[in-house]
């Protein structure tokens, strides 16, 4: 009887351990369904943090949430996160509703649709940080990181100046839908030129923010505009069919055609154009990145600004393939 018992003991003395390792720490993936991170070996209490985008395949709002959790996956050694993408105001409402279930501490919110203000405040007051990505909102307590529009105008303004002088022709394509996006960049643009080159002919005309409008509209500004020294286009799915329309009508004039924004198919056109400077004043969705940091300093307790912006970069042929990402979907 004697050696059945030290066995036994000598059974429970194995298997304890074994049953402690296997019900010990949870990891991401036993919380909600979702894209959540990897877990920590560290051992630390991991901070939880929701994402919620626009639900995009491609684009700059898709590669938001790319860069976003990319970010997310940097640091999965301090948080955990999920990222969730909706396709209008209810459906990130409910998201937003999962993650305060799911216990988020902090939400980065791309909030395009209209409606967002009421959810967001809501959480809010139950404790949750709230990080809004370019979106301005009308909540109390809601910090923010985004780009710089008027400063896109300025150094669009200095980069021509740079590559054509005080005088000429420029074709300058405001974009009315975009409400302050335009009006920004364009009020940049506009009172740079009177400063440093007052001189310089500007005439206006409206478009969109697509390839297709930039072709069809450029096509016929090309037709009654005999001389063009530049461009200024605020956006690079605009310059992209505006180039299209300079090549097609066997324009050499033009020098200079600026955009926004960051897409990789408009960098790799830069050094293809070699009679053309091309150049895109940086409005990256990579900057989501910034706002994901936000949230953590946050939750460990740093102290952030309430509205971070980030300035403008110039990218074109002279340092493109610094900014070049294969796996980007804009």
């Amino acid at each position: 009887m004697r050696k059945v018992v030290n066995v036994f003991a000598l059974l429970l003395l194995i298997m304890v351990p074994l049953l402690t390792a296997c019900g010990g720490k949870t990891t991401d993936s036993d919380n909600s369904p979702g894209n959540d991170s990897g877990s920590s070996d560290s051992g630390g209490k991991k901070h939880k943090i929701g994402i919620l985008a626009p639900a995009v395949t491609h684009g700059w709002v898709a590669a938001v949430a790319y860069h976003a959790e990319a970010r997310a996956k940097e640091l999965s050694n301090d948080i955990e996160y999920q990222i969730q993408t909706s396709s209008n105001a209810e459906e990130m409402t409910s998201q937003l509703d999962d993650l305060m279930t799911w216990g988020a501490e902090a939400i980065v919110a791309f909030p395009q649709w209209e409606g967002m203000e009421v959810p967001i405040q809501k959480a809010l007051d139950a404790g949750i940080k709230v990080v809004n990505f370019d979106i301005v909102i009308d909540a109390e307590g809601v910090y923010r990181v985004s780009g710089d529009n008027e400063d896109m105008g300025i150094q669009g303004a200095k980069y021509i100046v740079d590559k054509i002088g005080k005088e000429g022709n420029v074709v300058m394509l405001e974009v009315p839908t975009a409400g302050s996006v335009s009006e920004l960049r364009k009020k940049g643009f506009v009172d740079t030129m009177k400063e440093i080159a007052p001189d310089m002919k500007i005439t206006t005309y409206a478009t969109k923010f697509t390839r297709e409008d930039g072709l069809k509209d450029f096509a016929d500004i090309l037709t009654s505009n005999s001389k063009i020294d530049a461009v200024y286009s605020m956006d690079d799915e605009t310059s992209i069919g505006v180039l299209q329309a300079i090549s097609e009508a066997g324009r050499s004039d033009i020098k200079v055609v600026t955009g926004g924004g960051g897409m990789q198919e408009y960098f790799k056109m830069m050094s293809e154009n070699e009679n053309i400077w091309i150049e895109s004043a940086l409005y990256s969705p990579a900057m989501v990145k910034d706002a994901v940091d936000v949230a953590l300093k946050l939750l460990n307790g740093e102290s952030v600004e309430e509205v971070k912006v980030i300035p403008t970069t110039i990218v074109d042929r002279d340092n493109y393939k610094d900014f070049l990402d294969e796996n980007s979907p804009y």
